[in-house]
């Protein structure tokens, strides 16, 4: 029988890990292919898929991704880095962008292959950004521009052509002021922490460094700058996206291009490099229009109640509601037509985890009974001995509490791409399943309505900027599927999540405190909550102006209260990030293509255990969170009195 025959990408899959281990000087390196790319942790990249019919331009592009994630892992020191990176919010990403133009540096230097992909990088990167020169002088991207002028000097190679009018803008404003130092770092370009000393005399310069810690250059034991900053410091800047690329950081420039899957190839895994935050999705830094940079918050790990600035912006939508019904059915044949292949997979996996459920709730029987129905199968008693009483057997039911499984599903701009489609057909065919099942499924997603807070944000600034004002975007909420409604006619609302422009930014514990609030209200006795998403939830506006966790934290607060004390059963699906570390049942998978076999078998575990009984103790958690300043929106659309009355 014939071998299949491979893939023609093979061999430059293969190529590229051997020379990116080689490059990294780490022979166990991991390197996994996926949608998310890119991505560093620890000792795992993640790069994007070569697209079917690669170019030399997607190949340089993707080699250059490799590189820089070798480079990083072979000639940086996150602990050094940490230890001497500034506390001041301006200085932060420019620190990160001297550091990344280094490594990248050094690499170029040494290997000409290496310097050709890099610079792929930097002009696909800057092909897709939008130069304003209204807009970069009110808030000047002192991060880009430091760097590529650093990469310049280190390495000779011009700044990208669309990057060269941002340059040119503040170069002589740069030089006039750094220039001599900046002239310095070619002499240290292979001791991270020489190379950090002048670093941070280019902040002093810039007067952009700390202001008490930023002494002059003093010996590496004594450097009164490193040593002498406050440990919190340290805790927090690890945590908050320590050693993001210039790149990243300026991604704040452009709304449109904020963290869409391609616009994401640059935004490097520099904020990996701290082993607690291997998974975070921490967003970059982002001010509000006068602050360029989010604001040094020096009471970080104080516990501060969740709140919400407004809610009148917020929205619950029905998926129809959002676009018209032509476009949705051309939106779901798109859908059809990229996992036509996929869906024969997931079909498989339905059918299995449909036979589990339907053998629960098939009929039992009991046999040698001295009466009831003859069991035929047992006639043979009869001739072989005539005196031996007849069998019979009786058709007993088995017990299948009603159930009704809710499928939560991250809309954010990061699923863009291969992970929103695949989770967009396992949602479908698992409604179709279960339907057949006799049970009741809904399909429901979570996004904002705007990049950057929208109308929210706009109301904070009008109220003169309150500090701590909470969450700080509109919230939307999408109804793909009611529980009540047949799958034949929400199987179009389905193509919503394809539309572009949909998927925009996450507010993870909110989102999840309305789909458990609507299964609250549910009659069954069996309640799911399935959380499909790609990491912790990141909205750039709110963490702007609140500490680098809030988000996070109330998510953490949220599920908690959920696993302890509500009937639901909560269950998460991480793709490609570990969620493990906020859900006590999760599981995380590297492809998407696992996402299908994750969900049926976790399904069918949850089916198998006995749920929480619903109390009036658990009626009434997680109420929603209390506005502050801010005029308030539409009620909420919550069950919770309805339950009250309905215990009692």
């Amino acid at each position: 029988m014939a071998k299949n025959p491979e893939s023609p990408l093979e061999p430059f899959k293969r190529a590229l890990v051997n020379a990116t281990r080689s490059l990294a000087e780490s022979a166990d390196l991991e390197i996994v292919y996926s949608g998310e790319g890119p991505q560093l942790s620890g000792n795992r990249a993640v790069l994007p898929h070569p697209p079917r019919d690669l170019t030399s331009v997607d190949a340089a592009r993707i080699r250059g991704l490799a590189d820089q994630m070798a480079l990083r892992i072979a000639h940086h020191d996150a602990a050094a880095h940490a230890k001497a990176r500034p506390a001041s919010a301006q200085g932060q990403p420019i620190y990160d962008g001297i550091e990344q133009a280094r490594l990248e540096a050094i690499g170029a230097n040494a290997l000409g292959g290496v310097r050709q992909n890099l610079k792929a990088v930097h002009e696909q990167t800057w092909a897709k950004r939008a130069f304003n020169q209204i807009e970069a002088l009110a808030n000047p991207p002192y991060a880009d521009v430091v760097s590529l002028m650093v990469r310049e000097r280190l390495t000779g190679e011009p700044p990208p052509a669309m990057a060269q009018p941002l340059v040119n803008l503040f170069r002589d404003e740069i030089e006039a002021k750094a220039g001599a130092d900046l002239d310095r770092l070619t002499e240290a370009v292979q001791d991270q922490k020489a190379f950090a000393r002048i670093a941070r005399a280019i902040l002093r310069d810039l007067k952009m460094g700390d202001d008490l810690s930023d002494a002059p250059d003093q010996p590496d034991d004594q450097d009164g700058g490193e040593e002498g900053e406050p440990e919190s410091s340290d805790d927090n800047d690890e945590g908050d996206g320590e050693g993001q690329s210039p790149q990243q950081s300026s991604m704040d420039d452009s709304e449109a291009s904020h963290r869409e899957s391609e616009d994401a190839d640059s935004q490097m895994m520099q904020a990996e490099d701290d082993p607690n935050a291997e998974d975070s999705d921490e967003p970059p830094e982002m001010g509000d229009g006068e602050q360029p940079a989010r604001p040094d918050l020096k009471g970080e790990g104080k516990v501060i109640t969740y709140k919400v600035f407004t809610t009148a912006h917020d929205e619950i939508v029905a998926a129809e509601e959002l676009c018209d019904a032509e476009e949705l059915t051309r939106l779901r044949a798109y859908l059809d037509q990229q996992l036509a292949s996929l869906s024969n997979v997931v079909s498989r996996l339905a059918n299995r985890l449909q036979r589990k459920l339907l053998a629960q709730q098939n009929r039992s029987w009991s046999f040698d009974l001295e009466e009831g129905i003859l069991d035929v199968a047992r006639l043979t008693r009869v001739i072989v001995d005539p005196t031996a009483p007849l069998s019979f057997k009786e058709e007993q039911d088995t017990e299948f509490r009603d159930t009704v499984v809710s499928i939560l599903i991250d809309n954010s701009g990061s699923m863009r791409g291969r992970p929103i489609m695949v989770a967009a057909v396992c949602a479908d065919i698992l409604a179709r399943t279960l339907e057949r099942c006799g049970v009741k499924t809904e399909i429901l997603g979570f996004t904002t309505r705007a990049w950057k807070g929208g109308s929210a944000r706009e109301d904070w600034l009008k109220a003169g900027k309150p500090p701590q004002p909470g969450r700080l975007n509109d919230l939307r909420h999408i109804i793909y599927k009611a529980a009540d409604s047949p799958w034949r006619r929400a199987r179009r609302n389905l193509g919503l999540m394809m539309r572009e422009g949909l998927l925009k930014e996450n507010i993870d514990g909110e989102a999840l405190m309305w789909a458990h609030q609507r299964l609250i209200g549910r009659p069954e006795a069996r309640r799911i909550l399935m959380v499909i998403s790609d990491g912790a939830p990141v909205d750039d506006s709110t963490l702007s102006v609140n500490s680098g966790h809030y988000l996070e934290r109330h998510l953490r607060e949220v599920i908690e209260e959920i696993q302890a004390k509500s009937p639901v059963q909560l269950i998460a699906i991480g793709i490609g990030h570990d969620v493990t570390r906020y859900y006590r049942r999760a599981v995380t998978i590297v492809d998407v293509e696992q996402l299908a076999g994750a969900i049926t078998d976790q399904l069918a575990e949850l089916f198998e255990e006995e749920p929480r009984r619903m109390t009036r103790k658990n009626a009434g958690i997680l109420q929603p969170p209390p506005n502050t300043e801010g005029p308030s929106g539409p009620p909420r659309r919550s069950t919770f009195k309805e339950v009250r009355r309905a215990v009692a």
